[in-house]
């Protein structure tokens, strides 16, 4: 299992905790950011930092506990807010990049979810999330006490705020990284300080509520689900409420995404048509895996099978490193999730889920 990070208090002090325990973590992704940001864009650490603060008054817009938070990690790991900020902003800088050096768009590479709200039975979402396989070493599970909100656990690269998880409110907050014409970097919340936004929301009504209410920076598929079987799915452009596109699950009463706009009122450049993407091979073949399955319903360990699947490889759900790329283009399955929200029941794979299987997570603190 990746290293577990327990904090609890206020925004500044969890913040602090988090970087404290983490700190070695946070300065390998820095690191590593550091290095991709030169191979991908062409921009050096200064002025990647430049960049990230660019959209410190869009998150203190936002809320001022998340800056609060942003600077104890900081602190915390012995680091400028500059660095943890750019971490937050890592999608919004690679897109100001590419843009301002007039470089060819890069379609997202990120991220294999579904949810199932079949009535009668369990609420079961989760993920695989793909990236750069660097993150493995980075990856924490952070699980959270704050004073002012829900209790959370996140699956997240060390140092940014959150990526996906569940709260103690029973809502899971899913996602997947897309790309179209409107990422250009422009100001407003960016796309992991929304995620971590989200888990401070109740329930998909409420966290729709923020969606709706927010000026967003990046475009984000938003798969939002509760223990009482309510469902949200939103493809996201950057902007405000005009820019969100939802999506309704299908008979069997479960959703999947991957990493491309598939609402039928999207009427953008999607940059997953620009160049080679995986996204659509991911998506066809888990649709798939769950008609085939047999009865009424899709049972979570059909979706663990479903995560695990090699079919078309490489451009599988579970993806493995390609050694003969350099190393910024090797993307893998960084790590996998499960939620049984009815059972209260969280499983984590920490790698490709076909190596490392999944292991129950104890949130016994969580709903309690």
């Amino acid at each position: 299992m990746f290293p577990v990070i327990s904090v609890a208090g206020g925004s500044y002090e969890r913040g602090r905790q988090y970087g404290t325990q983490a700190r070695e973590r946070i300065h390998r992704s820095v690191a590593a950011y550091s290095r991709q940001f030169q191979y991908e864009a062409g921009w050096d650490w200064p002025r990647a930092t430049a960049e990230a603060h660019r959209f410190l008054p869009a998150i203190e817009e936002l809320g001022g506990q998340y800056v609060k938070e942003l600077a104890g990690i900081a602190d915390g790991a012995g680091l400028e807010l500059s660095d943890i900020l750019a971490l937050n902003v890592r999608t919004e800088i690679m897109f100001s990049a590419r843009v301002r050096r007039s470089m060819a768009p890069a379609p997202p590479l990120e991220c294999t979810a579904f949810a199932s709200v079949a009535r009668d039975a369990p609420v079961i979402v989760g993920q695989n999330w793909d990236w750069v396989s660097f993150a493995r070493d980075t990856v924490v599970v952070l699980q959270a006490l704050p004073d002012d909100g829900p209790g959370f656990v996140t699956v997240v690269e060390a140092g940014l705020l959150a990526k996906y998880g569940v709260n103690s409110d029973g809502l899971a907050v899913l996602t997947n990284a897309l790309a179209c014409k409107e990422d250009r970097g422009d100001l407003g919340v960016p796309y992991h300080v929304m995620l971590r936004a989200l888990l401070d929301c109740g329930s998909t009504e409420e966290a729709m509520d923020r969606l709706e209410g927010t000026s967003r920076a990046s475009s984000a598929n938003y798969l939002l689900a509760d223990r009482s079987g309510s469902v949200v799915d939103v493809e996201a452009r950057p902007g405000d409420v005009s820019a969100l596109h939802r999506l309704e699950p299908d008979d069997r009463g479960v959703v999947l995404h991957t990493n491309h706009f598939v609402s039928a009122d999207f009427d953008s450049v999607d940059y997953a048509d620009y160049s080679v993407s995986t996204s659509r091979e991911r998506l066809d073949r888990i649709t798939e895996f769950v008609t085939a399955a047999e009865g009424p319903t899709v049972t979570a360990a059909r979706f663990e099978a479903a995560l695990a699947d090699h079919t078309n490889e490489p451009d599988s759900v579970c993806r493995h490193p390609d050694e003969t790329l350099p190393a910024p283009e090797r993307i893998m399955t960084v790590a996998s999730i499960t939620v049984d929200l009815t059972q209260q029941r969280v499983r984590v794979a920490d790698g490709p889920p076909c190596e490392a299987g999944y292991e129950d997570l104890d949130c016994s603190w969580l709903w309690t």
